[in-house]
């Protein structure tokens, strides 16, 4: 990894080891947007998903239900205070079918293809080709993918842009390409199509990965 992409990771996982306990209910608000994402990705049962940056595993429950028993769900979390969360969540529920790693989105490997990828609120790996070169590098052909998260309202919203930057800010990196958070995605997805939500503070975006 270079220096540029070491560097790029260390606010952000600050602000997850020092927010993780209370991460669920300062974020609660979110939480119809996230099982939208989940409830949007068209995937069947037996099914793999990878959800990238899963963070606590906030969606790791509707992804779950969505593959069934004989499915899988493979959570990838950097953060190694959010992704205790996540294990912890995993054991007191008896989810055998979700598998966690502790790894980067540039540096996951998986054992086979997976089917479809989820990702949720993760900003700086929406930004990174590294970590999008292997990430679909890790799917199959015509892999269903749903992004969604945050992006800059309406430049004349002024109120609604800065409550979306005191939000966002301590989680991402860098805000470059917030106005369009999905532009990398188009090399990698086609048929991309956005949505964009909460008087445009947010977006989900949908297509499946390129062969």
């Amino acid at each position: 990894m270079s220096n540029m992409a070491t560097t790029s990771t260390r606010a952000p996982l600050a602000a997850y080891a020092r927010r993780a306990a209370g991460y669920a209910h300062d974020t609660r608000a979110f939480q119809y947007w996230r099982d939208e994402l989940v409830r949007a990705l068209p995937v069947q049962p037996g099914d793999t998903v990878v959800d990238v940056g899963c963070g606590s595993g906030l969606c790791l429950a509707g992804l779950r239900a969505k593959v069934g028993p004989s499915g899988h769900v493979i959570g990838v979390e950097e953060a190694a205070a959010m992704i205790a969360l996540a294990r912890a969540a995993a054991e007191r529920n008896g989810w055998r079918e979700v598998r966690l790693l502790a790894e980067s989105a540039e540096r996951f490997s998986l054992p086979e293809p997976a089917d479809a990828a989820l990702f949720c609120a993760v900003h700086d790996v929406l930004m990174s080709p590294a970590a999008l070169d292997n990430v679909f590098g890790q799917l199959r052909p015509g892999a269903w993918v749903v992004a969604g998260g945050g992006k800059w309202p309406p430049p004349w919203n002024g109120p609604l842009t800065a409550l979306v930057a005191a939000l966002h800010a301590p989680y991402v990196q860098s805000m470059v390409g917030f106005d369009r958070p999905w532009q990398l995605l188009e090399n990698y997805v086609d048929d991309l199509t956005v949505t964009e939500v909460a008087c445009g503070a947010g977006y989900r975006a949908i297509g499946r990965a390129r062969a």
